[in-house]
């Protein structure tokens, strides 16, 4: 995990602080060949350079976020803004289910919209995979 992410998760309340620690911690061992770092002061990983999965602490809960989430047919994630992200929120570590995270991450690598073009391309989304 990159120290700047573990600065983070050290950085909240023990529960919320759990619950960062084994998203990264799964995301890390799921992702091993992702850039891991603080964009827009919130641990995201990239694949080549495109933004895949992340979290940030909010308010009430921790949330995950997968920029290519709506693509998964997965129940379990709400779409998140107007493009093709997809959320989970968690209030405690415990509510994390490693068998749909470990799913959604691989879901994650074989399903990606190119983010990381989306001002040059002037808003509109092409899908990478």
């Amino acid at each position: 995990m990159h120290p700047e992410v573990q600065a983070y998760n050290d950085a909240q309340l023990p529960t919320d602080r759990d619950t960062c620690n084994v998203l990264a911690g799964i995301i890390d061992q799921q992702l091993p060949n992702a850039e891991n770092k603080i964009w827009h002061r919130h641990p995201v990983w990239f694949l080549d350079g495109n933004p895949i999965v992340g979290y940030t602490k909010l308010k009430d809960s921790v949330r995950l976020l997968f920029w290519s989430g709506q693509s998964f047919d997965e129940p379990a994630l709400q779409a998140e803004g107007t493009f093709k992200a997809a959320e989970a929120r968690y209030t405690a570590a415990g509510q994390i289910s490693t068998d749909d995270l470990k799913r959604w991450l691989q879901k994650a690598e074989a399903i990606q919209w190119d983010y990381k073009n989306l001002v040059k391309r002037k808003g509109k989304l092409e899908r990478l995979k």
